[in-house]
């Protein structure tokens, strides 16, 4: 039930935003026009949230004889949290690091990177399947995959509204002007809270789901240290900072976000977690 409200929050607060930056940029006419476009992107993010991110990494399905490791422990996961065979995504990128997407439990993508393939043994692989696969388990997917379409669909729209301000767009009014350029500074602010309304607590929840699925909780802990070191020291490139709460950690490097607002918790306080697990 939370999650549903909190899919109802994302939606309202993109339609908001719509609402007010076509207001102030056209008046009646700019509201109706943000009505529109707020309801189409609204339509796009609940039924297609999931193939625009995996478009935007370049994620192309996986040969299950090409991959037949990661399938297999896919499988092996989901049939231990009792849920259909996800559909298994690679990203052409070096930088290790991985997330789950869908619409639901049905519709699930477990997406990995070649590099993550390339640092990890069976054994961690497991660990990081298991924490992607409990994020299906815990429907986390969904409001995931619609907070990274809202987040990026304001801050565009906040730049376009930045850009009309500077170029004479908007109301002739010096109110209205006003109005244009304080909402293109606060709509990137609103698109990092969302992000960081997904709450951090959920990557903590998938952490102790998927070491319940696997009975080895450190080999999550060893596979995130592998991962941390690896995306700090290397960032993903293509990285968006709208979609960065969907990653196992975090795929921006230290000095774009501030550990306060990072969608992640501390790598060391998941780990110390996980290791406190494996001695109970």
């Amino acid at each position: 039930m939370w999650q549903q409200a909190k899919t109802v929050f994302f939606l309202g607060g993109l339609f908001a935003v719509f609402l007010i930056l076509g207001f102030l940029l056209g008046g009646v006419t700019g509201l109706t026009i943000g009505f529109i476009i707020a309801f189409i992107i609204n339509l796009l993010a609940y039924w297609y949230s999931d193939k625009i991110v995996l478009y935007m990494y370049k994620a192309k399905e996986a040969d299950e004889k090409e991959y037949e490791a990661i399938y297999s422990a896919v499988r092996e996961i989901t049939q231990k949290a009792n849920l259909p065979m996800p559909r298994v995504f690679v990203m052409d990128s070096d930088t290790p690091n991985a997330f789950a997407t869908g619409r639901n439990p049905q519709k699930a993508v477990v997406a990995v990177t070649k590099g993550l393939l390339r640092i990890l043994d069976k054994r961690e692989l497991r660990g990081v399947i298991a924490h992607e696969v409990a994020h299906i388990k815990n429907r986390d997917i969904l409001i995931g995959s619609i907070a990274a379409v809202v987040a990026g669909a304001i801050s565009y729209i906040a730049m376009m509204a930045r850009w009309g301000a500077i170029f004479g767009g908007g109301r002739d009014d010096g109110d209205g002007m006003l109005g244009v350029i304080l909402m293109s500074i606060i709509a990137p602010v609103i698109a990092m809270i969302i992000s960081f309304a997904i709450s951090r607590s959920r990557e903590y929840l998938a952490d102790s789901t998927g070491a319940g699925f696997t009975k080895d909780p450190n080999a999550l802990a060893d596979a995130l240290q592998k991962l941390n070191a690896a995306n700090k020291s290397k960032p993903m490139k293509n990285a968006n900072p709208a979609t960065s709460h969907m990653f196992i950690v975090n795929p921006l490097s230290a000095k774009a976000v501030l550990t306060l607002f990072s969608t992640h918790p501390p790598a060391n306080k998941r780990i110390g977690k996980l290791r406190s697990m494996s001695i109970r």
